[in-house]
């Protein structure tokens, strides 16, 4: 769990530190979990989605999934950057439409019968370590690199800091924000594909939600609200944070529909301690 939604969470920290969002984090990710098992059913699955169509590579999943979750984040950036809709409403607005195309393409049935390729990505481990935790610590290195050590992070934080003053100073603001969306769409893919394999299938509603979770944990990993501001490793412990709310309320056998509670109640306070910080520095 941790793992997939640190994905989603580190997808969605780069419109967050450029003062934007991505409120069609968990719907994509939902809709990429039901191609990934559409493309991954086995040869002689009952009610295959398409019958004629062999099972394919799990890479080969994994790279047509993120491809075309790809351009969802492209549709995105090109709406922010040059339409100049608030992120927000872009987003928004984004989500029902993905919503929308998966329900009519997949007729809202789940599924499932996946190849045993595909699903032992969850299942197997490697020197000891679950490989989906090996993955998700290839991308934390990757968004680490990212942030910290090319002209794109630092462009990133610059937006982020003072949009008006790094247009100023010759970032083209437009192209990273779309770069910036891409990535996100790519990692809201690779997360929905390690969701089908974790769960064994997928259906409209699988990851419903999530980009409300990746929000309030980079939030509470110290990623600002208000733009400039967030690291990856803080993103981590902001996830961890999360889950293990969730674990403890499990385990203190509080009814989970107070769960949703304690979560939103959580995402309101972190996000107020943020603003709250930004009028402090100013």
């Amino acid at each position: 769990n941790v793992s997939i939604r640190y994905i989603i969470a580190l997808g969605i920290s780069g419109c967050l530190i450029t003062t934007g969002n991505d409120l069609s984090a968990g719907r994509l990710a939902g809709f990429a979990a039901c191609l990934a098992c559409i493309f991954a059913q086995n040869p002689d699955a009952p009610n295959k989605f398409y019958p004629g169509l062999p099972t394919l590579p799990t890479i080969v999943v994994f790279l047509l999934v993120m491809a075309i979750c790809a351009v969802v984040g492209l549709c995105n950036g090109l709406v922010v950057s040059y339409l100049r809709v608030q992120p927000f409403i872009a987003t928004l607005g984004m989500q029902q439409v993905v919503y929308g195309i998966c329900l009519v393409y997949t007729g809202g049935t789940p599924i499932g019968s996946l190849n045993s390729g595909f699903t032992s990505i969850a299942i197997d481990n490697f020197l000891g370590v679950p490989i989906l935790i090996w993955i998700a610590v290839i991308v934390a290195v990757f968004f680490w690199f990212l942030y910290n050590k090319t002209r794109h992070g630092k462009y990133m934080y610059a937006i982020g800091g003072n949009e008006s003053a790094a247009e100023v100073a010759g970032v083209n603001v437009a192209a990273t924000k779309i770069r910036i969306y891409i990535l996100a769409s790519c990692m809201f893919g690779l997360a929905g594909c390690l969701l089908a394999a974790k769960s064994g299938g997928a259906s409209v509603n699988t990851a419903q939600s999530y980009e409300l979770d990746a929000i309030a944990a980079a939030t509470i990993g110290g990623v600002s609200t208000t733009g400039g501001v967030g690291t990856v490793p803080g993103i981590l412990v902001g996830v961890l944070v999360f889950e293990l709310m969730k674990v403890a309320l499990q385990f203190m056998n509080v009814n989970s529909s107070y769960t949703y509670i304690v979560q939103g109640l959580v995402i309101i306070l972190a996000v107020a301690i943020d603003i709250r910080k930004y009028l402090a520095k100013k």
